[in-house]
């Protein structure tokens, strides 16, 4: 839940993924940028498996807070952030964008802990798929709102009885307007902070932000060694090795092509949340995950 904010922006992507650098470059060598974007995907989604399999011995607060933090120290030691010569205006966007962050991954974290994971994610993704299509001026992309609707709907518990829950709903669609909320202020701080630094920075604050929370509901969990490897674990696999498979592919894909593969993101995490955690979703929740990914795939195909 990225640098490659700019670089992705004919369509959707992972936002909170830290620059190592090329330290994959080697060992990807012989895999073509398709399968290395497929491959970040099927990270990200293991990283939140793993990290929902956590909640019975962290709250997803605490969860939120380890991830965060493993981030926090590899991009500090990667990319440390300098103030000096920063104006207020500079500084007051970098903190903005550390906030959208931090809060953008606790909301998903709480999202994931009451949703299956394929919805929870769906839902999500319904804010850089806002952003996709509020950038463009075709009519057509009225059609892939009205199915991203219509996806929506299907999720959507009216009955009574249903086993979706409406706070879970609620924390993913603010995850969602989170994550859009970072993709217009990253090109705000790309022109504001050299390099990775802003990203550094925003991570910083971001630790700041949910440390308070999280560290007071982790508790002495938090102080578990065994925990504390399992966090840097979901760290590692949903923020740096992603990144760095997608920074890979990006030196010789098209951003456009990139921008459809991660529109797969719903459906990979419906399949992992099945695979990893048992969570079997019914014809219409496939169905309203269908008309997301397809929404997403259209208006990026379409975006200008």
């Amino acid at each position: 839940m990225t640098a490659t904010s700019a670089s992705a922006s004919a369509g959707p992507y992972r936002p909170d993924r830290i620059r190592p650098g090329a330290l994959l470059r080697t060992a990807t060598g012989a895999v073509p940028p398709s399968g290395l974007v497929l491959l970040a995907i099927l990270s990200v989604q293991i990283g939140a498996g793993l990290a929902k399999n956590l909640f019975t011995q962290l709250p997803p607060s605490a969860v939120v807070f380890l991830r965060i933090a493993t981030g926090a120290v590899i991009l500090g030691v990667v990319a440390r952030p300098r103030l000096r010569g920063m104006t207020r205006r500079d500084l007051g966007v970098g903190l903005a964008f550390g906030v959208t962050l931090g809060l953008m991954n606790l909301s998903f974290y709480e999202g994931l802990a009451r949703l299956p994971m394929g919805i929870c994610v769906t839902i999500e993704f319904l804010g850089p798929l806002g952003v996709a299509v509020a950038a463009s001026r075709r009519r057509l992309d009225l059609l892939w709102v009205v199915l991203a609707a219509a996806g929506i709907a299907l999720l959507a518990p009216w009955g009574e009885g249903g086993d979706i829950s409406w706070v879970g709903i609620g924390f993913a669609a603010l995850a969602g307007a989170c994550w859009a909320g970072y993709i217009l202020l990253s090109a705000a701080v790309g022109g504001r902070f050299p390099g990775t630094t802003g990203l550094s920075f925003a991570m910083i604050v971001a630790v700041v932000v949910i440390a308070p929370i999280g560290a007071t509901t982790g508790g002495a969990g938090l102080l578990s060694p065994e925990l504390i490897l399992l966090g840097a674990g979901v760290g590692l696999l949903s923020s740096v090795i992603p990144y760095s498979l997608e920074l890979e592919a990006l030196r010789t894909m098209p951003k456009r092509v990139f921008g459809i593969l991660m529109s797969l993101e719903p459906a990979a995490a419906a399949l992992v949340g099945l695979l990893i955690l048992g969570e079997f979703l019914d014809v219409r929740e496939w169905a309203a995950i269908g008309c997301v990914v397809v929404a997403s795939v259209g208006a990026t195909r379409t975006s200008t």
